[in-house]
């Protein structure tokens, strides 16, 4: 059975302890399913789509990269974040293994260029969170643009759920199967789907109770990774506070996915 990808780490990057503190234990609680997933460390050196200007966007791109780069030296993990500018491509390519385009800009073909570009340059992965106004059948235009420069299996795309009116999200499971038939791979976002975005006013709410639910279904749906957020203080996380995983949460849940992925692939 080919590994599942589980894309793991805090929404943004707080601090390098931080940053440890979380990689160690994922590393630690994770390793009795060595066999069976392929970790990846997460974090954003920049949340440029926050609700509010006053909100905390990350220590910058050098800053960014300096953690992700020392978490996959000292931990072995290889790592993912999301960069918002054509022109970042490069400098995020040469330390990270996933670039990952955030959901709203997925239609900006010089973001996917650039990205796939980039990936193509450095031997990376381009990761592409489908827009919450996208359906998943336009999503073959992403891997056409992208495919211009990477094989396919150097593309991954996210389901992050789809706008249901005002300040909700709602995950179609037929959109797994409908981006596979591709030929790429495809990753439920289980953090993002479960936002009410603006739901706060000046910052994004969300349904955390519900992270599992449809992570389960996703899995059952045949989604071949999972993309997750987690804090050892959720409440205090500077960014989505609302709908990041307790990180002794972890284990169980990758536990519980993999047993429903077992299943599925009898």
């Amino acid at each position: 059975m080919k590994r599942m990808d589980f894309y793991i780490g805090p929404c943004v990057l707080e601090s390098m302890d931080l940053a440890r503190m979380i990689a160690e234990k994922l590393v630690t609680d994770l390793e009795p399913f060595k066999n069976e997933i392929k970790l990846h460390f997460k974090g954003s050196f920049d949340k440029a789509n926050r609700s509010s200007f006053t909100s905390y966007r990350g220590p910058g791109i050098d800053e960014g990269m300096k953690i992700l780069s020392t978490i996959n030296k000292e931990f072995g993990l290889p790592t993912i974040t999301d960069f918002h500018l054509p022109d970042q491509a490069e400098t995020v390519a040469k330390y990270v293994n996933v670039l990952q385009v955030p959901a709203f800009l997925c239609r900006q073909t010089d973001m996917i260029f650039a990205g796939a570009e980039a990936c193509k340059k450095y031997d990376r992965e381009l990761k592409v969170k489908k827009g919450q106004f996208l359906s998943p059948e336009e999503t073959k235009n992403i891997v056409d643009k992208a495919s211009h420069f990477l094989p396919k299996d150097k593309i991954i795309l996210t389901e992050r759920g789809s706008s249901f009116g005002y300040n909700n999200l709602v995950v179609d499971m037929a959109s797994f199967q409908i981006m596979k038939s591709f030929g790429v791979r495809t990753v439920h976002d289980a953090t993002h789907c479960v936002q009410r975005p603006g739901g706060l006013g000046t910052a994004t709410g969300g349904k955390r109770e519900q992270i599992l639910v449809l992570a389960r279904a996703a899995v059952a749906a045949g989604a071949d990774g999972v993309f997750m957020e987690c804090h050892p203080n959720p409440e205090k996380a500077l960014s989505d506070s609302a709908t990041a995983l307790p990180l002794d949460q972890v284990k169980g849940i990758v536990e519980k996915l993999l047993k429903i992925r077992r299943a599925v692939e009898e």
